[in-house]
């Protein structure tokens, strides 16, 4: 006899979305932590880069004996060709976990609003129930340009019910009154905003029917600059040099990523030295190293090492501004090249 699944409905979604090193994956981590016991939890994680790594990062601290599962849709915002790679990626989450809730992490450079069309689409109308669309912003960037005037990082802010100014341990109280500000402004009308450190939201904060998911088809769909390559870079065999580079553009910004052998061991002590010395927006990395196995999430403020269970193989991936490529990544004297990260194997 065919036992047939139950079938899923009604899940509680939530996105969470906010600009590059906002910390997003810091505040799901956290929520999971809250997560009751008796429920099942899921979460797609977007990634901009071709390398997924905070899939990685999350299923090292939640595993499925936790009843938590985690599927990541790499190499660029998943709202892209009209959704359908997040559809499948949702698709195959949904009917592996069978969950209670459902988190979904878009990439920093990706837009809110056309990821919610996919997710209210007649297809999913019986099967998710939108709840809140919480934003995470850095109240720091309010008074930069290069944020309030790209189009992803006001959309996040137009596209939320909840707004969360992230990381309050490091600015003050007049930085908080710029956000509360700039949002009020733009918005024209008051919308719900607190702040939190460390990733620490009100787990009550995910509940409650999403009130943005009016007027979204209005809402025209963007294109990546990035040739996808005919595989997946994490299902492409590893090459014998025992590494494998790919990168990805759009937004303004640039990824290179690197997946590595299993069999390749990092110095502890050198690969914090290399990371430290990066100039980027964002790099997050897992390691097998000398000392175990280590998540990196590295933003201009701060470089965070955790230490994880496992992993299948050791990969990063840097974001920065494409403007900065050479510079950063590819010079000479740059502390970020290649060569210096391959100097660190033993």
């Amino acid at each position: 006899m065919k036992h047939h699944q139950p079938k899923v409905s009604a899940v509680p979604t939530n996105v969470i979305t906010g600009f590059l090193g906002v910390g997003k994956t810091t505040v799901i981590i956290n929520l999971l932590k809250k997560k009751p016991a008796n429920e099942r939890w899921a979460v797609l994680v977007d990634e901009f880069g071709e390398v997924g790594v905070d899939g990685g990062l999350i299923e090292g601290n939640h595993n499925k004996s936790q009843d938590i599962f985690v599927r990541e849709v790499p190499g660029g915002c998943m709202c892209c060709a009209a959704g359908l790679p997040m559809q499948v990626a949702l698709n195959q989450l949904l009917a592996r976990a069978q969950p209670d809730r459902l988190l979904i992490e878009p990439t920093g450079l990706g837009h809110p609003k056309e990821v919610l069309e996919v997710l209210s689409a007649e297809h999913y109308q019986d099967i998710l129930d939108i709840q809140q669309c919480i934003t995470l912003v850095d109240a720091r960037k309010i008074a930069d340009s290069r944020y309030t005037e790209h189009d992803t990082f006001n959309q996040q802010i137009d596209m939320a019910d909840i707004i969360v100014g992230h990381k309050m341990d490091l600015y003050d109280e007049a930085a908080q009154q710029g956000l509360i500000d700039y949002v009020t402004l733009r918005r024209n009308q008051a919308v719900p905003i607190c702040f939190a450190q460390k990733g620490d939201i009100d787990f009550n904060m995910l509940n409650g029917k999403s009130t943005v998911l009016e007027g979204l088809n209005s809402c025209g769909h963007h294109s990546h600059s990035a040739v996808k390559p005919a595989i997946d870079a994490n299902d492409q065999g590893m090459p014998s040099k025992g590494y494998l580079k790919i990168a990805n553009s759009g937004e303004g910004y640039q990824s290179i990523g690197w997946r590595f052998s299993p069999r390749k061991i990092f110095n502890r002590v050198a690969l914090l030295e290399w990371l430290n010395g990066l100039k980027v927006e964002r790099a997050k990395g897992i390691f097998i190293t000398d000392d175990g196995v280590f998540g990196y999430n590295l933003t201009p403020d701060t470089l965070g090492e955790m230490a994880l269970d496992d992993c299948t193989e050791s990969h990063i991936e840097i974001i920065f501004c494409a403007k900065d490529l050479g510079a950063n990544l590819l010079g000479g004297n740059g502390l970020a090249n290649e060569d210096k990260l391959l100097s660190c194997i033993q």
